[in-house]
């Protein structure tokens, strides 16, 4: 079972995140309903998330995950799109902020990235509502603590199940 993640496979997740948002772009341009159902959370996300993978592929190959990561949050930043773009890039920014040290992301690392995003990202809109993006990356966050071993599987499953249920419970 994975243990680490290497800046090789900060690169990997990050190709595969805008693979699912060019997969998906489209659904989620139809759930957006807040603030205004203007129908592009799933366009905006994906354009964010296009610039922070092409700011690190122009980042040198032996970066380590941290640098990794801030090459992502500043592409991120240049390429914010929309509210949900902003949020992303703030949410990238707490995890770059949380790991710009680390050589490799560990179990304890990510559990500390995914809190501080979350934080960075609520902090990002003036009058936060439940029921939103912001509510999902709060529940990864609490879920990615939620009493779990410090193995890197363990903060993942804990943080996406968590995900997961929160986002099923958004449209009450």
């Amino acid at each position: 079972m994975l243990q680490a993640l290497d800046a090789g496979g900060v690169r990997r997740w990050a190709a595969a995140c805008v693979q699912a948002l060019e997969a998906h772009r489209e659904a989620i341009d139809r759930i957006n309903v807040y603030p205004v159902a203007d129908n592009d959370t799933g366009s905006n996300l994906l354009h964010t998330l296009r610039s922070a993978l092409e700011k690190l592929q122009h980042f040198p190959p032996d970066s380590t995950a941290g640098q990794a990561v801030t090459a992502l949050s500043k592409g991120a930043l240049l390429g914010a799109r929309g509210n949900s773009g902003v949020i992303a890039s703030q949410l990238l920014r707490g995890w770059a902020e949380a790991l710009a040290d680390a050589g490799t992301i560990t179990g304890p690392g990510l559990r500390a990235a995914l809190a501080r995003g979350a934080e960075l990202a609520r902090a990002a809109v003036s009058e936060p509502v439940p029921g939103t993006m912001l509510s999902v990356l709060d529940a990864a966050a609490a879920g990615a603590g939620d009493g779990e071993p410090d193995g890197l599987g363990a903060v993942v499953r804990g943080a996406a199940w968590a995900a997961a249920r929160a986002l099923e419970q958004t449209p009450s």
